[in-house]
């Protein structure tokens, strides 16, 4: 079953990362994150009540909180990515950030089989392939560089979210999209009085922002109950959760028909095997 929410995550993560760094190519990225964190927690606030978690223990402030910090800002950095890069490099290379969580179960004392040791080889492999040739194209060193540090940052949500659902997933998820969201309006309401720039968001992108939002706190509740399933190993888990760039490289392939190389579908490949040896394992 941890496999399974921990690929449901991956799914989901990989939908809503398509879908807001094509929202964040019409509206600005900020404004994107903004509607999308909002949207989230708005959903969140009923499941909470509703399943008594308001009185939950307070051990998981710390880390929601951090983990909302640093969640907006490696979001902020990849829907960038996104927006000026092509999907299909900069997803994976976000991806990379996989290995923080999984330094930090090794660290922790986790001890994979050698086959699990295999499969997180072979998908981070696979990951790594994906990107492939089109690391040498034209899009410039920038794409690159974000998509590089948001994984960073998406690798210590993944660890801040393991932590603070050891005393309430829901709590945990409802306290860093509230810290998201008052970071954002923070944030846009600096640059509106700086600049006095047009942050709306077009009226036919708003569907498209909501069913972000929703994915992507969908994507991260699969993941936190995953993490604390019975067995359940960080340094596993998260390697599941990260094969969201299969996902987003292979809508893009479809939608806005960007090139996939022979490397590339040979990195997918590695990445849905890597998956199998994980999930069976």
């Amino acid at each position: 079953m941890s496999a399974l929410l921990a690929l449901l995550a991956s799914l989901l993560w990989g939908t809503s990362d398509f879908l807001g760094g094509t929202a964040s190519r019409r509206a600005p990225v900020a404004s994107v994150l903004g509607l999308t964190q909002l949207t989230a927690l708005l959903a969140l606030v009923p499941v909470a009540a509703l399943a008594g978690e308001l009185d939950a223990d307070r051990a998981y402030v710390l880390p929601a909180v951090g983990a909302g910090v640093l969640g907006v800002s490696a979001l902020s950095l990849f829907y960038r990515a996104l927006a000026v890069g092509t999907m299909g490099v900069v997803a994976p290379i976000a991806a990379l950030g996989v290995v923080v969580p999984v330094a930090a179960g090794l660290l922790d004392g986790e001890s994979p089989s050698a086959w699990q040791l295999g499969g997180i080889v072979v998908a981070v492999l696979g990951v790594v392939l994906a990107s492939g040739p089109e690391l040498r194209g034209g899009a410039g060193s920038l794409p690159l560089v974000l998509a590089g540090l948001a994984g960073l940052g998406f690798g210590g949500v993944f660890v801040l979210l393991e932590v603070g659902a050891r005393s309430s997933t829901v709590m945990t998820l409802l306290t860093m999209r509230l810290t998201s969201v008052l970071l954002l309006t923070a944030l846009l309401l600096a640059v509106v009085r700086r600049r006095g720039a047009d942050l709306g968001v077009p009226r036919s992108a708003l569907p498209v922002v909501v069913v972000v939002g929703l994915f992507d706190v969908g994507a991260n509740a699969a993941y936190a109950v995953a993490t604390e399933r019975a067995g359940a190993l960080l340094s596993v888990t998260a390697v599941l959760a990260s094969l969201y760039p299969v996902v987003t490289v292979l809508l893009a392939r479809r939608v806005h028909a960007e090139r996939l190389r022979g490397v590339q579908l040979a990195g997918v490949g590695a990445a849905l095997a890597g998956v199998v040896v994980l999930a069976g394992s």
